[in-house]
């Protein structure tokens, strides 16, 4: 695991040791460079495979290919005999320099032979190529600026903002993303300068010029008439497949632990870890405290580390949430909405204290329907068939029969915005119930000057996944969106800012691409079976995980933000949402904040989510923009 960077073009060599100082927490154990004229590369290694011969930048034997890599190939080793079958010699016993040779085997098409995740570069000596890869999910991150005859990358965007023709000027298409869904999307950043490498995508620099080719999409969809699969073929598929994703995700030469959260995806991380290892297996947990039990699963946490045995540590997280603000911003470099960050950042480092790697439970929600709105999908399809006067009827009179709560379960909160979109079409009505701000309060909400900027859609990504979908099932147009956006845009990142934050590594083997392929031909309705969310999974370790684990309701790894907000974080709010502040600002209308902070104060509405991305809105601009000289809209 490392944080990676270099150019092709003219650049001061001293700037890349102030781009690696920058990345030195995603790989506090080593660095190198490695450079050629108008070419150089550099990295910081966090050392998990190969300790003593895995260094980077590595070339191979002939000196032809120099590369540094982020991430791990989890299928390294049976690549590695495969390679040495075709005649390729190693002097290593690192994943990196088998990615060398796979590049010359295969070339461009290296990566369809990877199973696992990556962000590298390769320099190409021979041909004069730069050669880009990142995993098919997106689990490791690449950002990238060109102009003129240079072209820069680096693992987070704070490396790029060190070069002086790198501006921070605004991309407001991705700010628009961002107050719609808590994130900017695949392909940009916040800077007008500054893009990603979309997750799937490899990309190559030759004389001056960019071209990017995608090498892998979600499966199409199995159509209505496929034969249905039994649960009991289903179940076994998924313990099948999983029990190959964890045992890859095993691989390591340094301790591993696993966050645990105490919900049915991590529990079953920790029980097929149990299956495939008897050796030590240590755990950890955050938990909220009895005032807000809602949102607490540490006593299913403990069943579950007691029943397969393994070390346990848990942290109790105190609303000192405002103390972190500053350092979880600088670890995204762009503004990021979701407040499970905090937890995550929590856990993170409470887990890096322990060990060097961790798995984790995100993916198994968008791969095998753990989402409530998933259930929405269903049941908005019999909704629509209701007489317009009933559906009308409802939408008046459901949101006041339903009051909003600020617990995890905030039903009120549901029942309006199912209500609001339920007559629109598919996919219109699930992509509206993902967003914070849609186009009506964004429009009531945004200045004159920031309304000019956000006529562009911001969901293409979201209609392009939908269309896809499989089953004679919108259910599946479902998935595949949060498979194609929410999950790589936000969780993975999360993840991955959150973890390299604290020099630890995570690795996710509900993302493992073979898991989700195979997930994408069970139809829907063999996943959720009636309204039992993640049926088809639970079935799959109901002989094995702790009953209550099975039975207690989705909670989430979230925090008590609606109750913070209106206690210990109050103050944090009203000093970063002052009207004073945000009018100077000129994005937001005073009046419109102003109404939402009373609306939830009051406990009329529950705004929690919305005024959670203004206020980090407020943060990243002090973090990121002022002092740095002028910055307007436009």
């Amino acid at each position: 695991m490392c944080g990676i960077a270099g150019w092709v073009g003219d650049a001061a060599p001293e700037v890349m040791s102030t781009m690696l100082a920058l990345l030195s927490h995603r790989g506090p154990d080593d660095s190198g460079t490695w450079a050629d004229g108008g070419i150089a590369l550099g990295m910081t290694r966090l050392a998990i495979i190969d300790l003593r011969t895995g260094a980077q930048p590595m070339t191979d034997a002939a000196g032809s290919l120099v590369i540094v890599f982020n991430g791990e190939i989890y299928n390294f080793r049976r690549l590695r005999a495969e390679l040495e079958a075709q005649g390729h010699r190693f002097r290593t016993r690192s994943d990196t320099e088998v990615i060398l040779g796979a590049y010359a085997e295969y070339g461009e098409g290296c990566v369809e032979h990877l199973r696992g995740m990556f962000a590298f570069a390769i320099w190409d000596r021979a041909r004069r190529v730069l050669f880009l890869a990142r995993d098919r999910l997106g689990k490791k991150p690449l950002y990238y600026w060109r102009q003129g005859g240079l072209f820069l990358f680096a693992s987070e965007p704070k490396a790029l903002l060190l070069h002086p023709a790198v501006s921070r000027s605004l991309d407001w298409q991705a700010f628009h993303h961002y107050m719609a869904f808590g994130y900017t999307p695949a392909e940009r950043s916040i800077f007008a300068g500054i893009a990603k490498l979309p997750p799937a995508h490899t990309a190559i620099v030759r004389d001056g010029q960019l071209s990017l080719r995608r090498y892998w999409r979600l499966p199409a969809g199995a159509p209505a008439s496929a034969p249905r699969p039994s649960v009991e073929d289903a179940a076994a598929l998924v313990r099948s497949h999983l029990r190959e994703a964890v045992r890859l995700r095993l691989e390591s030469d340094v301790p591993l632990g696993v966050f645990l959260s105490g919900g049915v995806d991590s529990s079953a991380i920790v029980a097929t870890m149990r299956e495939v290892t008897s050796g030590r297996i240590a755990t950890f947990s955050v938990g909220f405290g009895r005032a807000f039990a809602s949102y607490d699963e540490l006593p299913y946490a403990r069943m579950v580390a007691e029943r397969f045995a393994t070390e346990h540590h848990e942290e109790i997280l105190e609303p000192k949430v405002a103390e972190l603000l500053p350092t979880i911003v600088r670890h995204f470099d762009e503004p990021f909405a979701d407040s499970s960050a905090v937890p995550t950042f929590v856990v993170a480092q409470a887990t890096a204290r322990h060990v060097k790697v961790a798995l984790s439970g995100i993916g198994g929600d968008e791969t095998f329907g753990g989402y409530p709105r998933y259930l929405g999908v269903r049941a908005s399809e019999r909704y629509a068939r209701l007489p317009w006067a009933v559906r009308h009827g409802l939408r008046t009179v459901a949101p006041r029969l339903v009051p909003e709560s600020r617990s995890s379960r905030n039903l009120g909160d549901w029942v309006r915005r199912f209500v609001a979109a339920a007559d629109a079409p598919m996919p219109d009505r699930y992509i509206a119930w993902t967003r914070l701000f849609d186009d009506g309060r964004l429009g009531r909400l945004a200045t004159p000057a920031l309304r000019a900027t956000l006529a562009t859609p911001v969901d293409e990504i979201q209609r392009n996944a939908f269309a896809e979908h499989g089953h004679g099932d919108p259910m599946d147009g479902a998935f595949r969106i949060d498979l194609e956006t929410y999950l790589p845009d936000d969780l993975l990142t999360m993840a991955d800012r959150m973890s390299m934050a604290n020099s630890l590594e995570l690795r996710a083997p509900f993302c493992d691409h073979h898991l989700i392929e195979a997930s994408l031909t069970i139809p829907p309705a063999t996943k959720i079976p009636g309204r039992r969310l993640k049926g088809l999974l639970k079935s799959a370790f109901a002989s094995i995980l702790p009953a209550p684990v099975l039975a207690h309701r989705k909670q989430g790894f979230m925090i008590p933000l609606g109750d913070w907000l209106a206690g210990d974080l109050r103050g944090t709010m009203e000093e970063l949402l002052a009207p004073e502040q945000v009018r100077a600002r000129g994005l937001f209308e005073a009046a419109e904040v102003e109404r939402l902070k009373a609306e939830h104060l009051a406990g009329t509405r529950t705004h929690a989510d919305r005024l959670w991305t203004l206020m980090m809105t407020e943060v990243w601009i002090r973090e990121y923009l002022d002092q740095r000289g002028p910055w307007a809209l436009g």
